[in-house]
Order: C-alpha cells, then sequence, then structure tokens
C-alpha cells in the first residue's frame, strides 16, 4: 500500500510567521511552525514530519510537493552535502541544515520502504496540496496572532520525536526588521522615548517631534504593541528597505518584533512644505550601520512616517 500526502510551507514575511503542513486526508493531517522563519524551513519541516509520523508503518509513502528546493534537496543535494561536512559546492554552509540532516536521518530510517517525492504546480487546483496549503497558511497565521495553530490528528501510533534546533532566521537589513545578524560587539543604544498609541504627541516643536518618534518606532515597547505601531504609520506608508526589498504596511505590521539596541544619530532634518519633514540618519545596529531617510506628513494634529528608505554604509550587502 502507498500513502499519498502533500507537504507545503508558508511564511508570512519571509521571513515572518511561518507554517508548515501535510496532508494525507481529513483524519490524517499535521500542522505548526515557528514565530519566525522561512518558507523554505516550512517546506522541509513538513517532509520531515510526515516521514516521522509515518516511520512505524510498512507502506511506502508519495509526497507531493510545489517546492523544487524541497524535492532537489532530498533528491539530488543532499548526499554531496553530507560527504562534504554539510557544506554546499561553494564551501558554504548549507541553509536549513538541521532540518536536512533530520530528512537524511529519516530517509535512513526508512530504507526498508519506498519513498518517492513528485513535484506539482501550486495553487493549481491539485486537491491534496491546496488542503496542504490552506492548512500551512493557518498556521503561520496563528503564529502571527501569537496563538497555538492546531496540530491536527496526524497518524496513531506514530512515536514522538524531539524537534530540530532550527537556526535563527536573521532579519533582513531593513528598518522594522534591523538586528545583530552577526557577531560585531553591540553599539550601545540611543535614549528612546516609548510612546503608546494613545500617548502620541500632538503639539511641541515639529523637528523634534519628529525625531522622538523615529526614535520611538526603534524602541522595544512600540514595536512590541502593533496599535502603537498602526499609530505611527501614516495609511499610505511603505519602505524600501536596505535589503533592497519593498515592505508594505500590512507586512510590517504582521512581523514586526523587537529588535538588538540601536542607535540614531540624525545627519539632518528639515521642513520640505508645511506639515512634511525630511529626518535623515544613520543606524547602528552591533557594529553595521545604515544611512536612513524618512519623511513623516502631519495630518489631523498626528505626525505619522509616510515612507522610509535604507542604504547600508561601507558598500555592505544586505541579505
Amino acid at each position: 500500500m502507498t500513502i499519498t500526502a502533500a507537504a507545503d510551507g508558508s511564511a508570512l514575511g519571509n521571513p515572518g510567521p511561518a507554517g508548515w503542513a501535510w496532508y494525507v486526508d481529513e483524519d490524517h493531517w499535521a500542522s505548526g511552525g515557528w514565530p519566525r522563519g522561512t518558507n523554505n524551513m516550512g517546506e522541509l519541516k513538513a517532509v520531515l514530519d510526515l516521514l516521522h509520523q509515518t516511520a512505524h508503518l510498512d507502506d511506502d509513502l508519495l509526497v507531493y510537493c510545489d517546492s523544487l528546493y524541497v524535492i532537489n534537496t532530498v533528491t539530488q543535494w543532499m548526499k554531496g552535502w553530507k560527504r562534504k561536512g554539510w557544506r554546499k559546492k561553494d564551501g558554504k554552509p548549507v541553509l536549513n541544515v538541521e532540518l536536512v540532516k533530520g530528512l537524511d536521518q529519516a530517509l535512513v530510517d526508512r530504507a526498508n520502504t519506498d519513498v518517492r517525492f513528485e513535484w506539482v504546480k501550486g495553487h493549481a487546483g491539485h486537491p491534496l496540496n491546496e488542503a496542504a496549503d490552506r492548512l500551512a497558511v493557518a498556521a503561520s497565521t496563528a503564529f502571527r496572532e501569537h496563538r497555538e495553530p492546531d496540530a491536527g490528528p496526524g497518524f496513531p501510533g506514530a512515536t514522538p520525536v524531539p524537534e530540530p534546533e532550527v537556526e535563527a532566521v536573521p532579519a533582513d537589513d531593513d528598518l522594522f526588521s534591523v538586528s545583530s545578524g552577526g557577531t560585531a560587539p553591540a553599539v550601545p543604544s540611543a535614549p528612546t522615548r516609548d510612546v503608546r498609541a494613545d500617548d502620541l504627541p500632538a503639539a511641541g516643536t515639529e523637528l523634534d517631534d519628529v525625531v522622538d518618534l523615529e526614535r520611538a518606532l526603534l524602541s522595544d515597547r512600540v514595536r512590541s504593541d502593533r496599535s502603537a505601531v498602526d499609530a505611527l504609520l501614516d495609511p499610505a506608508w511603505s519602505e524600501v528597505g536596505a535589503s533592497g526589498r519593498l515592505w508594505s504596511r500590512d507586512e510590517v505590521l504582521s512581523t514586526i518584533t523587537p529588535l538588538d539596541d540601536a542607535e540614531l544619530e540624525v545627519l539632518s532634518v528639515e521642513t520640505l512644505a508645511p506639515d512634511v519633514v525630511l529626518l535623515v540618519w544613520r543606524s547602528r545596529v552591533s557594529g553595521r550601520a545604515a544611512l536612513r531617510s524618512s519623511v513623516w506628513v502631519r495630518s489631523g494634529g498626528r505626525w505619522r512616517q509616510r515612507f522610509h528608505q535604507g542604504t547600508l554604509e561601507g558598500g555592505g550587502r544586505a541579505r
């Protein structure tokens, strides 16, 4: 007998709240995820959990995936990576290596059964793939909303397996995901003024207010409170990050998290037009610097950031 399943992953922001799922039928499926992860992590974990949950069965396994990355990892690349000490052809370490090692061991343990992988086009109406996708998205959405996802029934009789230690996902070098990402010593943070959504200043020296509000966007207190971030961003807000990524307002609100101690050095601040201020500043986080510009607009007596752009200093490249 052959068990036929689909496995899929999801990440809101990629990286961002991430989910994984596999699906056989309404009585046999599972899902999970992480507060921060990538789509590829979810794709790998979905297959790994499926292998673990069917390991006690003597059935062959057919796995549908819409990710060529997963299929190529398992069928082409993994053996070579293992021979090279889990490094790629260019000598760089394999990404998601603990998940890949887990897949390698799970397939070794299933040497007496046939495990096949087939690619299917995502979002093309394949019933198993659509079901796995729906469950993976539901799991990533649950983590975005700080809820535990529905783990599903799984397979009866499956032996619990310890979770692999997945590597931390570094953030992009963007305003709303600035993180250390390296080993340089942290730079002492500049003082920040924590601001609640209902405590935003409506008056004062406008240039000083804008600088204070920019600092507030770097503070853990604001970044831990979606409503506070929401109150500081204009409805039409967007960002071109130092990583080169274009961020939408909804993406930031769904993925923003506290960051490492950050320093804000004001380079210039000027009024471009009535109720429009341009702030140019330098960020330093764990030894890495970026030049940044923010446009703030005032409406209804409140200042809100309308646009932000960042560029790494020193010719560095963002991930």
